[in-house]
This record gives C-alpha cells, structure tokens and sequence, in this order.
C-alpha cells in the first residue's frame, strides 16, 4: 500500500523529511490588514514581525478553502497514492483538522486519515516523520500508523512562556484567559496544551524562573522520558533566549536530543514576539 502524508505549514519538520515526495503541506493563511498571505509561501519567519508591529488591527488567521483540501487529496490520489494521513494542529487552535474529517469520506480517490495532533510545530512535526517512516517501510497500514500516532500523542508535551498574553486572549485561543487576565501584571505565565487548548498552568513573577520552571517539567514531569524523546526548543523571534534554554537543558542533561526551531507567522500571531516554548516528543 502507498501512502502519502499529509501536514500543515504550523508544523517543524527537518529538511530530508520536508523534501521528501510522500509530504504534501497545506499552507495556512494568514490576514494582515485585510491582506492575506499563505504561511511559507509568501510570508515568512523573516520580516514577519515587523509586519505584526507594524499591523494597523490584530491579525488573524484562517483555514485552507475546503475546494483546495479536494484537490490536494485528488492529486495525491493521482499520483498513485492508495492512502493519506492528514496530520495538523489541534483542533483547540484551528478547525483545519475538523475540516479535513469532515470531508475525509467525499473524497473519492483516496482513502483520507485525519489525525488531530492536539498541539502544533515541532512536537506535531515528530508524529509527521514517525508517520512518513512507517509509511516508506511499507509493511504498515493506515489504522497502524494512526495507532502509533494516538501512542505518542499521549505523551507529547508543549509548554509555553508568552512575552505578553494580550495576543492570545484577543485571538481567543487561551481558554481560561479571561478570568486571569486582569490578574497577571508582572507575572509570566506558564501555559500549556491540555486536550488540545490553551491553558494556564502556573504563574511566575519573571521570565528567567518561568523558563526554569518549564526546564524543570519537560525533564521531570512529563510522561515521555528524556533519554527517549526529541525536545524542542520553539521561539517567536527570541533566539537569544532559546540558545540560553537549550544551553540549560543539556547541561542538566548532556546526551538529550534539542533542537532549536521558529514558530512560524500563524502560531506567532496568536503567541506574539518574544514567546518560547519547550516542545516534548517520544523519538518513535
């Protein structure tokens, strides 16, 4: 059986899984002042942020037309593809993912798995190569792939330290945020994806101990153990600090597996500038 895989553009994928021919990525738009641009099409990390500051109302993102999702699919099928997994950014942040089910069973030419990942970016891009790997084997079905992804989906972690919450909570994606909004002057808040949202996890009085804190879970506290997972170190326009994360973690623990990585345009919308967040994922 050959199966193709299907992903968004909020995901971090490495470069010999992003130019592999069975990886099909839908661009997500992004609306800037009424001008829409598609997220590593024609508008990218680069010169983003300039463009976010110097945005006259909040941006917002949308959804891929349901036309262009039929005919990805359809061309997919073409290309003599039997099968596709559609893995994408949780459905507490974006409907994409609902979308995609919600036509999976009108596609006629190819046998189409939504697979919600319940978070996004690098986390999200691991489940994708575990997916691309089984599927160049050859040996595993759609169900057995969607099987190891709903394994590791339980025990992917994202935890987020945000500059500023004010992006989130316009944007509607933190889901307790209107309760502690008012809250949190000069307190860094701790968030998280729980079931695919949002939400606020702890609150500390400066970024420094926030990080440290979110240092301390992604090595102690979540169910993927260090010795056996990718971490990711995911920022919106703060390399500085993502070096200073990634520097603390292997020297807590020298043999972990780190990378550093971008949250692209879409995501940055709704963190805002200066976000980083720690990214844990079982290798396979």
């Amino acid at each position: 059986m050959k199966i193709a895989v299907v992903t968004d553009s909020t995901a971090y994928i490495k470069e010999d899984y992003r130019t592999r021919e069975d990886l099909f990525i839908v661009p997500v738009p992004l609306i800037i002042d009424d001008q829409v641009y598609l997220e590593d099409i024609d508008i990218h990390v680069d010169g983003f942020y300039d463009k976010l500051r110097q945005a006259k109302s909040f941006p917002k993102t949308s959804q891929p037309a349901i036309g262009e999702l039929f005919e990805l699919y359809d061309r997919i099928g073409s290309l003599g593809y039997d099968a596709v997994i559609s893995i994408h950014m949780s459905s507490g942040i974006s409907g994409l993912v609902h979308s995609v089910a919600s036509i999976a069973s009108e596609v006629k030419s190819i046998s189409v798995y939504p697979f919600d990942s319940l978070l996004t970016s690098g986390p999200m891009g691991k489940m994708v190569e575990v997916a691309m790997d089984m599927a160049q084997q050859g040996e595993a079905t759609p169900d057995m792939i969607v099987s190891k992804l709903t394994q590791m989906r339980e025990k992917v972690e994202g935890l987020i330290v945000v500059d500023d919450l004010n992006h989130l909570v316009r944007g509607g994606r933190l889901k307790n945020g209107a309760a502690i909004i008012g809250t949190l002057l000069k307190i860094k808040p701790i968030l998280m994806f729980k079931n695919g949202d949002i939400v606020l996890s702890e609150k500390i009085r400066s970024q420094k101990k926030a990080l440290k804190r979110v240092e301390d879970i992604a090595l102690n506290e979540v169910a993927s153990k260090p010795d056996d997972s990718t971490f990711y170190v995911i920022h919106c326009n703060n390399l500085e600090t993502a070096e200073i994360v990634k520097h603390d973690l292997l020297k807590k623990h020298k043999e972990l597996e780190v990378i550093i990585c971008d949250f692209g345009p879409v995501i940055g919308t709704h963190l805002g500038e200066k976000s980083v967040a720690i990214g844990v994922a079982p290798k396979g």
